[in-house]
């Protein structure tokens, strides 16, 4: 057997990215589809695909546990099986009861099954003991799962993670894994090695939960070619801007960062060092702690000035301004003037928390949009909590509607860190963004002031006032750089720093 000639590895094919579609996106598509092809087309080639992948990802195994739910993707699991059955392989199908009776295509699955000799049985699975199989198939739920698994659904789950020693190929999307939100439904979710998504990649493989239990994530069109718009984008690398020689330092900008109130100052320090490692002409770092004023001496590039200097209405107006890194209670103070003057603003840390706690900052906030001045918010769960009057649980259930909702409340461009960070614009039916880099060596302090620098600094390089285009790039650059990085220790903020690379 070939390797799947329709399979797509994960080489980003435009500016934007891979689309994203969601459940009822790609009901939409699938109906459609179904409409010009014969019966049971989709279906076989779904299985094909994930048979031939499965020959790929364990060329040298012999022996798969294929787990098979009462719906259409347990009809897909099952044409794997018979497919893998017909090339030698040893295959043992669990195929679980359901409440209805299955489709025409599922019963016409699992009569290819039984004659492909697979070996069929219909009890609550257990888990195979260590090496007795190579590989095994996660065909149990498919994108329509939204309750939590219980009875043989929730023991099949078990038994495959239960598993050891052999990869766990998922069809579609892993079994107690919500497609739409990347959340676990009920608690439990197959942990995959690989995930093949069929027909469109969707958004939850990408964000929350969904990097953790998707593995490598590949996607088998089935010969399907759809336009429909799609729900999102999985964020492509950014297109690099070549310097020219006769540019100098005042052509890429200035950034004011704002911030570092007493015991705090090294969060701004941090995010003024990665706005210059972006490219921006000059920083300047005004801090809350005046007493901190030597830093100068350590870092000589940071051009430090008095709090009440770097926000007067002239410096605002001209700069790219990153407020609230380190800032504590005293940034409050700053951000009615920081709101209304800044010509580019990036909010990040304890200026989030202080909108949240004034309506009249956030009225501020939002007539900036009135007068065509461009903002970008940088919260983590908990900031886009309190920015909503939410819960962080909330926030994490479904990342991609709190960032929408966030952005058009506030008026604002909104980067939801977190995994899979989710970029929002104010506008509506702008699909979202949904970054592929980063990795759990970013979850620790600092980091999230490195990304308000670094975004800050990506932007003063940048004519255009694009808010979600220099966000999206600066969360993947940000995000490769721990990628690319050496070693998989523990990473501080100030290291990462040095592996940020600006395009160009």
């Amino acid at each position: 057997m070939q390797p799947p000639a329709l399979l797509v590895d994960r080489v980003l094919p435009s500016r934007r990215g891979w689309s994203l579609h969601g459940v009822a996106n790609t009901r939409t598509i699938e109906r459609n589809a179904l409409a010009t092809v014969p019966e049971f087309t989709l279906m076989k080639r779904a299985g094909a695909c994930l048979a031939r992948l499965a020959v790929a990802i364990a060329p040298r195994a012999h022996s798969a546990w294929v787990v098979c739910g009462p719906g259409n993707n347990g009809g897909d699991g099952l044409v794997a099986a018979a497919e893998l059955a017909s090339c030698g392989w040893r295959v043992r199908a669990s195929v679980l009861p359901g409440d209805h009776s299955p489709s025409a295509d599922a019963a016409r699955a699992l009569a290819m099954a039984r004659e492909a000799g697979v070996g069929l049985e219909a009890a609550v699975p257990a888990a195979p003991s260590a090496g007795a199989v190579d590989l095994v198939i996660d065909a149990v739920l498919g994108i329509g799962a939204n309750r939590p698994p219980e009875g043989a659904i929730a023991a099949a789950i078990d038994a495959i993670n239960g598993t050891h020693g052999a990869p766990v190929l998922a069809a579609d999307v892993p079994s107690g894994l919500a497609a739409d939100t990347g959340s676990v439904i009920g608690g439990s979710a197959v942990r995959a090695s690989h995930t093949l998504a069929m027909l469109t990649l969707k958004p939850g493989l990408f964000t929350h939960h969904g990097r953790d239990h998707a593995g490598t994530i590949w996607l088998a069109r089935l010969g399907v070619d759809d336009s429909t718009p799609p729900d999102a984008w999985l964020g492509a690398p950014p297109h690099a801007a070549p310097r020219l020689h006769s540019q100098h330092k005042g052509s890429f900008g200035d950034v004011r960062v704002i911030g570092g109130a007493a015991g705090m100052v090294g969060a701004a320090v941090l995010a003024a060092r990665a706005a210059l490692a972006a490219g921006a002409g000059r920083v300047y770092l005004a801090l809350l702690d005046s007493a901190a004023m030597s830093i100068d001496s350590t870092w000589p590039e940071l051009m430090l000035r008095p709090f009440d200097s770097a926000t007067a209405p002239a410096h605002l107006a001209a700069a790219t301004v990153v407020c609230g890194c380190g800032g504590g209670d005293a940034i409050a103070a700053a951000l009615p003037a920081v709101i209304h003057r800044a010509a580019r603003l990036v909010l990040d840390a304890d200026a989030l928390n202080a909108i949240a706690a004034s309506p009249a900052l956030k009225r501020a906030l939002r007539g900036r949009a009135a007068r065509g001045l461009p903002s970008v918010l940088t919260p983590h769960p908990l900031e886009a909590a309190r920015l909503l009057r939410s819960t962080a649980a909330h926030v994490q259930a479904d990342r991609l509607g709190a960032a929408r909702s966030l952005a058009h409340d506030m008026s604002c461009t909104v980067l939801l860190k977190g995994s899979g960070t989710v970029t929002a614009g104010p506008l509506p039916g702008v699909p979202l963004r949904i970054n592929p880099t980063g990795n759990a060596r970013l979850g620790t302090a600092g980091t999230g002031d490195v990304l308000a620098g670094w975004l800050g600094g990506t932007w003063a390089t940048r004519a255009s006032d694009d808010s979600v285009e220099v966000a999206m790039d600066a969360a993947w650059l940000h995000g490769h750089a721990a990628d690319r990085a050496p070693g998989n220790h523990t990473m501080r903020a100030a290291e990462l720093i040095g592996h940020l690379v600006a395009p160009g």
